[in-house]
């Protein structure tokens, strides 16, 4: 006689030892056993004076030191007894907040690449300065479970113009709404999340991608040992990818849309599927990713199915986690221009979503 109560309690033992060994290095830092990586970065003394150096000059030595950092990576994860300190000197991570500081005045945070010098003017379509604009910031209980809970900071402004965006209202209508911070109070505001009980730093918006060189200084003054999360549309260029890999501990990132004129049409972002699997590969190797689909409705076949696909042929399985979210619901811009949106003007039916689940199912991705 089959236990169907001990099949299924058997199964989530499997299942959660699975996102564990997938989600190892977050796990490592959260049990004491791994520094988060901007520890890493700050104890990697770069003894040159990084002001004196072109930024092609700079980029070199970051190729050049991020070997180094692998190094030092794979030593602390077969001994964990290495001892960190912060560098007296300049540091690695001093070297990344400078190349990061000289791209502002040349913007390509992005994958739009706008060149806006904003340290004088916004970026051509954030529509974000240089100065750091927080909307809120507080214990998140409604992220994955294993992240709860998630000292989250909403960042305001954006780089999509999604039609259906939930949180339009700091993205779009006013990117630059909400409390102006410098990075040490940037890096205070984390410190007092994890005191009140905050499991990791959550950086959303929005869309963090604007506030890079913002949010990579804080780490500078960070007091905790904390995992650093990365919620983003990961629609951002090649270069702040290669600048942050060595710096995040855990990746949130976002596959919205496989057909490119869907993510022109819905969310205004040209060459999306090249950016996200571009900067999907980037990371692979470089901590813990959970990424989140959400599911639109009448998009199952088109943008679904492909991105399950993808990620199945493309993307190591023991180290991936997967989020197939039902969340949507018609706002914004789908509400006040229904007949425009008709295809979007709806709940997903659960038919669509348990497609779209059962596809990654029997491609044996981890889900959660």
């Amino acid at each position: 006689m089959t236990n169907f109560f001990y099949d299924e309690f058997a199964e989530g033992i499997s299942l959660n030892s699975r996102i564990e060994r997938a989600l190892s290095w977050y796990y490592g830092i959260l049990r004491g056993r791994y520094p988060p990586k901007y520890k890493i970065a700050r104890s990697l003394e770069v003894d040159v004076k990084l002001t004196s150096l072109s930024l092609q000059e700079l980029w070199s030595l970051h190729e050049e030191f991020e070997k180094e950092f692998h190094k030092l990576s794979n030593d602390i994860m077969k001994d964990e007894s290495i001892e960190l300190r912060d560098s007296s000197n300049n540091s690695y991570l001093d070297l990344k907040i400078e190349i990061l500081k000289r791209m502002l005045t040349n913007c390509e945070y992005c994958e739009r690449k706008c060149g806006s010098n904003r340290l004088t003017d916004k970026g051509k379509f954030c529509k974000v300065d240089y100065k750091t604009y927080i909307s809120s910031y507080f214990l998140h209980y409604g992220e994955e479970y294993p992240l709860v809970p998630s000292g989250t900071i909403f960042y305001s402004g954006c780089n999509l113009r999604c039609v259906y965006c939930q949180n339009y209202e700091i993205s779009q209508s006013f990117p630059l709404k909400g409390k102006v911070v410098a990075p040490q109070q940037l890096a205070a505001i984390q410190d007092k999340l994890v005191k009140e009980g905050a499991k990791n730093i959550n950086h959303v918006g929005g869309e963090p991608t604007p506030y890079t060189h913002a949010i990579v200084e804080s780490f500078k003054y960070l007091k905790t040992n904390t995992p650093q999360i990365w919620n983003s549309n990961f629609y951002m260029s090649e270069k702040l990818t290669i600048l942050l890999r060595d710096l995040i501990d855990l990746w949130l990132p976002d596959f919205k849309y496989w057909d490119d004129s869907h993510a022109i049409v819905l969310s205004a972002a040209p060459r999306y599927r090249e950016a996200v699997i571009r900067n999907l590969l980037l990371i692979e190797n470089e901590g813990s990713i959970i990424l989140r689909h959400l599911v639109l409705p009448n998009h199952v076949k088109c943008c679904s199915i492909p991105i399950i696909e993808w990620l199945s042929k493309n993307m190591p399985k023991d180290w991936l986690v997967v989020n197939i979210m039902d969340q949507y619901y018609p706002t914004y811009r789908v509400l006040s221009e229904s007949e425009r949106w008709r295809d979007l003007n709806r709940k997903v039916r659960k038919d669509e979503y348990f497609e779209v689940v059962d596809y990654a199912a029997k491609e044996d991705l981890i889900l959660i």
